[in-house]
Parts: structure tokens; C-alpha cells; sequence
């Protein structure tokens, strides 16, 4: 096996690299997790001196660090830390690049992370090819074919994957003639947060719910995403995306499929990818004449007024679905995924109603807490004490996993497990591209029904709940 060496991250002076992937990595090195000749590369355009570069990671690192951040830490993380600055769309200026990863010794177990725009994915895999900036001893210099796969060589590729079906396959077929279809990892974030991963522990290990994960004791489940924010910088992406495929064709899919997968073996990634796109296959399709029950879009006064948006645009910030999974599992059972922007709280749940046992009885509901607050809450039927009839009251039991100060020190965040993820080849935290592609199918039928039957686009207030139609 190739021992890793580095990670060469594209975007290294984006939001991203900053606030996510450096803290990410500044936490790897402090609990020893990265071998000791370990190379972290970052690759802008801008005129950086390396100091400059690492000053700047250190005032990031500071801020938004999981673990304690101290001067002595940061100053033995920083040797680590590199600087290179090139054109991405050049393609001669990866001949330098590939001279300084071998000055760097850095030429195998590279792991090469797209912290970039998909329209830059194509160039940067045919300029790392064209300078042969590969695992050496798994290329042919005469090999000139587009298939030469880079070895042990990995990708880290974040969402969105396309903005549709087609564009999804362009980017995968683009990726796998450069590297081996099992080297692409296509992250999604949510997948690497500590309660959705919890959500398999949850069903399978507690007699409790295992029994009853069903149709016939569940009611409906929801999968709700609130943020307070709006576009912000994101605009210009996000007025060509939208909700659907921003948040709901990957984050909400993917938890739906957890919820709804059946039991897996969680040491094999494959099993679980396969019980995962197995959910997604079973889809029910959606009739022509019901698109108005099943997909509704809205959009915060005010979004066309944000920078780079279009001033008459109809891209939603907000949509409702329901869904149904037509198996032996879960057939008639309604599942309700909601995501939305300026709304008034940042929320992550999933919702599982269960069914009332008799006629004036609340039903049961669990509630697994994914964001701001983690953890798990359980309403159940008690008699009220101290009453003689039979009254009953409804009460809670609430399991905040954040609320502990050693869960808080000890849980890693979503992007330290996934990059340690994929140095370690394990696959189970990120998404398939089967599940991808199935997902789009779905999407892109969806939207099409909309746009020829529907086109409806409901506006609410920002701080509010969203257009009150969607409830």
C-alpha cells in the first residue's frame, strides 16, 4: 500500500479551505493522525509569499479549530503547510506544479481535493495528467491514452455533482478517464456529521425502534434543513442551482436513504452504498397531474435584489417534497423533506411520527437532532400522577449529545472524519456515484413536471417559516 504523503487542495484560498479544511487538518495533526512527512499544499492565484499564506491560516485555524488551538501546536502544524500559485486554466504552469510536489517529495499517496467551481474540475485533471503528476510507479510515460488512471492517486470532489443528470455524467466520466473509479470521492458533508452517522446505531442496535421501523407503526417521517442565512457570496452559483439541487438532491437524499435503507454491514462500505441506492430505486413516480402535491418552490422577498442574482429570477430558496418509498418497508409511508433559506432558525432533524395506538392518543415521536444541537429526544404517553381517571399526558425524554463537554472535545467534525476517511480508502461516508445518478434521474423528472405543469413559485417573508403553503 501507498503510504499517504499529502493532500494538494485546489480553492486553498477559498471560504472553504479556510474555514473547514485547514481547522480540519490542524485537528488530524494535533491527535496525531498524519504521518509525520505529511504535505498539505494550497493553490491560489493570489500573490502570496508562503509566511503570507500561513499567517492567514493561522488566524482561521484559531478561530474555527475543533480542538484547542495553541501557538506551540499551530507552529509545529505549520511545516506541514505549503504554497503554490498557479493559473488552474493553464496548462502549462502544472509542469511547475508537478516539479514542486517532487521537491516536496510528495509524489505518491497524494490525495488532490477540488475546493473549486465543477467547471474547473475538467481543466485541473488534464493538466495534472499532461505533467504526468501521478504515482510514479504506477504510470507508463508512453501511455498518452486519456484512460491512464492515476494509480493510487485520490480525488476529493465537493458538491454540487452537476446541476442536473447530464452535467453530473460529464463530470464522473471526465474524472474516471484520469483517475480509478474507487480513487473518486464525492463528499458530502452532512454524511460525516456525528448524528447521521448515529441514525444506523439508532435503528439497528435498539430493540426498541428495529421492531418497529416500518410502515405499520410509522405514520410519516420528516426530514427538515432551516438555515437563517441567505446566499450571501454564493449567488452567482446559486441562481444557476437552487435549493433542489443545492441541498435537496444530495444532503436531504442522502439522510432520506439512511433512514430508510435496510439493515447493512457498516464495516462494508459497498453493502451499505447498495442498501442506500436500493432506497433511491424504489422511489414512487410521480403522476403528471400531482406534481402540485408533491414538489412545492419558494423564494424570500428580497433574493432578487442580492448581487449577481438575476432581477427577475425564479430560482427557489425554499422547497417542500413528498415522497413516498414503494417497498414491503415503507409503501404508504409519506416522507416530507423541507430545506430553505432566511428562515427564522437553523434547524437539522429528522422527524419520525409513529402511529397513535387509539383514538385520542397522541403517537409517539423521535426526533434525532442533527444541527445546531445534537442528540436525540423521545415523546411518549404517561397517566398524569396524581390524577384518579386515566388522563394521559404527553412527556419527553431528551438525549443532547452536544450538551456533554467530552462529546464536544471528542467528536470530530464532518470534514476531519471525511478527509481521514479517504486517507484510510474508506468509502462508506461518501456519496456513490449509482446513488448520484438514480437521484438525478428522479430530480430531473420532477423538475421537468414542474416546469410543464406547474411553475408555480410561492414568495415568504425572510425570518419566517417559509410560504405557509408548504405545511
Amino acid at each position: 500500500m501507498i503510504n499517504n504523503r499529502g493532500i494538494v487542495i485546489f480553492g486553498g484560498t477559498g471560504d472553504l479551505a479556510y474555514r473547514k479544511l485547514f481547522p480540519a487538518l490542524y485537528n488530524l495533526h494535533c491527535l496525531g493522525s498524519l504521518p509525520k512527512d505529511y504535505k498539505i499544499v494550497g493553490i491560489g492565484r493570489r500573490e502570496y509569499t508562503e509566511n503570507d499564506y500561513i499567517e492567514i491560516i493561522n488566524a482561521w485555524t484559531k478561530e474555527f479549530s475543533r480542538l484547542q488551538y495553541t501557538d506551540k501546536d499551530f507552529n509545529d502544524f505549520r511545516k506541514r503547510i505549503k504554497y503554490y500559485k498557479m493559473d488552474m486554466n493553464n496548462m502549462q504552469e502544472y509542469n511547475g506544479l508537478v516539479d514542486f510536489i517532487e521537491e516536496n517529495k510528495m509524489r505518491d499517496g497524494l490525495i488532490y481535493y477540488y475546493a473549486v467551481s465543477p467547471s474547473l474540475f475538467g481543466p485541473i485533471s488534464k493538466g495534472l495528467k499532461s505533467a504526468n503528476c501521478l504515482a510514479r510507479k504506477e504510470y507508463n510515460v508512453n501511455n498518452t491514452s486519456d484512460s491512464c488512471c492515476m494509480g493510487d492517486t485520490k480525488v476529493i470532489i465537493e458538491k454540487p455533482f452537476g446541476k442536473d443528470l447530464e452535467s453530473a455524467k460529464e463530470i464522473y466520466n471526465n474524472l474516471k478517464s484520469y483517475f480509478k473509479d474507487e480513487n473518486i470521492y464525492h463528499i458530502d458533508h452532512y454524511l460525516g456529521k456525528e448524528m447521521i452517522i448515529n441514525i444506523m446505531t439508532l435503528r439497528f442496535a435498539n430493540a426498541i425502534f428495529k421492531g418497529v421501523w416500518n410502515k405499520d407503526f410509522i405514520e410519516k417521517i420528516d426530514i427538515n434543513v432551516y438555515e437563517t442565512v441567505g446566499v450571501d457570496s454564493r449567488a452567482g452559483y446559486y441562481d444557476k442551482s437552487g435549493a433542489l439541487a443545492d441541498m435537496i438532491q444530495n444532503h436531504l437524499f442522502q439522510i432520506m436513504s439512511i433512514v430508510a435503507m435496510e439493515e447493512a454491514d457498516i464495516s462494508d462500505s459497498q453493502a451499505i452504498k447498495k442498501a442506500q441506492s436500493n432506497v433511491f430505486k424504489s422511489l414512487k413516480k410521480v403522476r403528471d397531474d400531482e406534481i402540485d402535491e408533491v414538489l412545492l418552490m419558494g423564494q424570500y422577498n428580497g433574493y432578487r435584489n442580492e448581487d449577481k442574482v438575476a432581477p427577475n429570477s425564479v430560482t427557489e430558496t425554499y422547497v417542500a417534497m413528498k415522497l413516498e418509498i414503494d417497498n414491503d418497508r415503507w409503501r404508504g409511508v409519506p416522507f416530507y423533506l423541507r430545506t430553505g433559506k432566511k428562515l427564522d432558525k437553523r434547524e437539522s432533524e429528522v422527524v419520525v411520527s409513529f402511529k397513535s395506538t387509539s383514538e385520542g392518543v397522541a403517537g409517539n415521536n423521535l426526533i434525532i437532532k442533527i444541527q445546531p444541537d445534537e442528540g436525540v429526544k423521545l415523546n411518549f404517553n404517561i397517566k398524569k400522577p396524581g390524577t384518579e381517571k386515566k388522563i394521559i399526558e404527553e412527556v419527553e425524554m431528551d438525549f443532547c449529545q452536544s450538551c456533554i463537554l467530552e462529546n464536544r472535545i471528542n467528536t470530530p467534525e464532518a470534514y476531519e472524519r471525511l478527509i481521514k476517511a479517504c486517507m484510510d480508502s474508506d468509502r462508506s461516508l461518501f456519496s456513490g456515484w449509482e446513488q448520484i445518478e438514480i437521484s438525478w434521474n428522479f430530480i430531473n423528472r420532477i423538475l421537468d413536471l414542474y416546469k410543464k405543469n406547474s411553475n408555480k413559485l410561492y414568495f415568504y417573508e425572510p425570518g419566517t417559516k417559509g410560504p405557509k403553503e408548504a405545511f
